[in-house]
């Protein structure tokens, strides 16, 4: 009988749908499957899911009763409401009467819902006061809204997060008569009764297409007898079960970027980068910050949700991204791609079809300018000049690159357009990607801007097949170090097949206590073990946003009876080495400040400054700051050790006191209290996190001196 334990990953791309199998103990690829992605089958792209793992498991000998963990993200929910595949959704608002009444019948009636495509979510409402409502007013409200031709049921209570109730009921009796039902108050448990009825009204609004091919996908799977659960990719990284996906599938938004993050994150040894994906036609870029992708409300037809996703920039610039000129100059690359045009690459072209070939230009759709750049070749058909080959014709692509195509063929495709602008064949190959990297560097920027990351500890990490092609010239336009991992053309299928559970609930807290505290962390526990989260397994993180009065607990966990690294332990050689690379020094100037056998603190000296990395035992960066200060000590020592150096570290270089950001290090968890401006606040929330240690334990706390920008 076969030892092996096998985790299978399946991402939905624009084109194919790729299936990975990786071995749980030694992280190896063991196979592939790739077929076309099956946007047109009955069946959506559940069909092409299924062919992929099927073909997966066929071509590579792997049996069923191996496999462990069976993932795949989707692309059906964003699709559904691109394209405006939507149920009509009936609203039952809910809360008290008078002001109350008044209020949160206001708010809960909301309008058609616009998907900025120019298509609507049709949107019914009705109100119930909670004081009178019975099972019999519910089942008639329900049946009056589905006699009008709504589909599927919100229900949405004023101040419903603190008690769903009567939610609940309004589920029970849509549940009874057949209808899918969203409750407001299970999608978020955020304050603000208008975003939230519309987030769950955009939830609803999908469920039957997502309940139809997400039982098509289960079956299909207990067919081939898989046995484990099936998980399905989110958009903010993590995976759940398929039957939380059943109630929430509006969490599953973006969650083919996401795959890829989390697989770029995998190889990613650094805390904090710019990531991208690179397609054909577009490039997703995002930021990974403190060793996690950074996520955000996602904003459907210029609405704000309580949708959490990763926060992605999608830009109409890629590999195959066509060029626009005119007679003496590059104007513009993009935003239409030679498989919108229909044409081939030309750097991927035989060279003898170039001679005697001519140069024209087209206008690829009809709206679209006339000046879009093709090449007819000897035989009659025609193919462009893209991002491709002019990154071919400079020679920046490795011998490897899944974007390395033929030299000759490139240069003499680029030999016609340089005879049209004016310039030599270099100068039109690099006039190109400059055009081209000089879009991407306005959203790096940005990013750089909100998520306040300092920019010489960033890297560029690549993944797509096009990943060299954009991703080197723009490093070096930058002058930031740059990552392209091994399998970057299959990173998305990766990142699926290596995803934990992850689940986080949000709550509006001014003042947050441990009680507080203790309840969120309770409350995302539960989440996490019913999105198929083994419980030992489950680590929870804090975030308090201080402007917004918002405090989120974050849980992730795997889905395995025993958990397994999916990476060899880190030496403290090793961490020393990672650690003066990223510093940019020798390792001889590195010194190791604490270490609990979980995690590695490193230090040194540099411009007069004490840089600071806080490596895990896989041997990821966890925390790196350019000054900071170490030290160790104990749980009960731990508040006036804090204080002590929360003096020492806060910046009064100024007329302002700035104080500092702090980290504390507890066994292996990382708990991140940066951007917490006040000491007592600091003090009053590691007391509560803490509060399982002993007074003996150890802690390593860490302060980063901030500056004034």
């Amino acid at each position: 009988m076969s030892n092996r334990a096998i985790r299978i990953g399946i991402d939905v791309g624009g084109t194919h749908t790729k299936a990975v199998a990786i071995d749980n103990n030694t992280n190896e690829i063991l196979g592939k499957g790739s077929v076309m992605t099956t946007h047109r089958s009955e069946r959506g792209v559940a069909a092409g899911v299924v062919e992929a793992f099927e073909k997966c498991l066929a071509e590579n000998d792997i049996k069923p009763e191996e496999i462990i963990f069976i993932a795949h993200s989707t692309t059906q929910a964003t699709n559904a409401l691109l394209e405006g595949d939507v149920a009509r959704v009936g609203v039952i608002g809910m809360g008290g009467d008078w002001i109350e009444g008044y209020l949160a019948k206001r708010q809960t009636r909301i309008k058609d819902i616009d998907l900025g495509t120019g298509k609507f979510i049709k949107i019914d409402h009705t109100y119930l006061k909670t004081k009178e409502m019975t099972r019999e007013k519910v089942r008639d409200t329900i049946k009056e809204l589905v006699d009008q031709g709504d589909r599927v049921i919100v229900a949405s209570k004023a101040f419903g997060v603190d008690n769903m109730k009567e939610e609940r009921l309004v589920a029970e009796e849509a549940e009874k008569q057949g209808i899918p039902c969203s409750m407001a108050s299970d999608i978020t448990k955020l304050y603000g009764l208008t975003t939230r009825t519309r987030t769950a009204a955009l939830n609803a609004s999908i469920l039957p297409k997502m309940l139809e091919t997400a039982n098509s996908t289960e079956e299909s799977v207990r067919a081939a007898n898989i046995n484990v659960p099936l998980m399905i990719m989110r958009g903010d990284g993590g995976v759940m079960e398929i039957g939380e996906m059943k109630k929430r599938p509006i969490l599953t938004m973006l969650s083919g970027p996401a795959a890829s993050v989390i697989g770029a994150l995998m190889y990613l040894r650094a805390s904090n980068g710019i990531y991208f994906e690179v397609g054909g036609t577009s490039t997703n870029i995002g930021v990974i910050k403190n060793g996690r992708p950074t996520v955000d409300y996602s904003i459907i037809g210029g609405h704000r949700t309580y949708v959490n996703s990763l926060d992605v920039r999608v830009l109409g610039v890629a590999g195959g991204s066509m060029v626009r000129a005119k007679k003496g100059a590059v104007i513009d690359v993009g935003p239409r791609s030679a498989h919108i045009a229909g044409v081939g690459y030309a750097c991927f072209t035989a060279p003898e079809l170039f001679d005697g070939a001519t140069l024209y230009h087209i206008k690829p759709r009809e709206n679209d300018p006339a000046d879009y750049v093709v090449i007819k070749l000897n035989n009659g058909e025609s193919v462009a000049i893209t991002n491709t080959c002019a990154a071919n014709v400079l020679g920046i692509l490795e011998k490897d690159d899944y974007a390395r195509g033929n030299y000759e063929s490139s240069y003499k495709a680029m030999q016609l357009l340089a005879d049209e602008v004016g310039m030599s064949i270099e100068e039109t190959a690099k006039a190109i990607l400059t055009k081209s990297c000089e879009k991407i560097i306005l959203v790096i920027e940005d990013l750089i801007t909100k998520y306040k990351i300092e920019r010489e500890q960033i890297v560029l990490v690549g993944a797509g097949g096009g990943a060299g092609t954009l991703l080197t010239f723009t490093a070096n336009m930058l002058g930031f170090k740059y990552q392209i991992p091994k399998n970057a053309e299959v990173i998305s299928s990766i990142g699926v097949a290596l995803a934990m559970v992850r689940e986080m609930v949000e709550r509006t807290i001014s003042s947050p206590t441990a009680a507080d505290i203790a309840q969120l962390k309770k409350e995302a526990k539960e989440l996490a073990m019913n999105s198929g989260a083994v419980e030992d397994s489950i680590e929870i993180y804090i975030e308090i946003d201080e402007q917004a009065q918002k405090v989120t607990a974050i849980a992730m966990g795997s889905t395995e009876v025993k958990t397994t690294d999916l990476m060899k332990n880190c030496s403290e050689e090793e961490a020393i080495d990672i650690a003066a690379e990223s510093i940019g020094i020798v390792k001889s100037e590195v010194k190791l400040a604490a270490s609990n056998g979980f995690i590695f603190v490193a230090t040194a000296q540099k411009n007069d400054k004490s840089p600071v990395r806080v490596i895990d035992k896989k041997g990821f960066i966890k925390i790196q700051r350019a000054n900071g200060f170490v030290e160790c000590t104990t749980m009960k020592d731990a508040a006036d050790t804090l204080k002590r150096m929360w003096d020492t570290t806060s910046n009064f270089s100024r007329e302002v006191r700035i104080n500092p950001d702090v980290y504390v290090i507890a066994g292996s968890r990382v708990m991140d209290y940066s951007g917490i401006p006040e000491f007592t606040q600091v003090s009053g929330l590691i007391e509560a996190e803490l509060c399982d240690q002993a007074p003996e334990d150890e802690l390593i706390l860490v302060l980063a001196r901030n500056e004034l920008s």
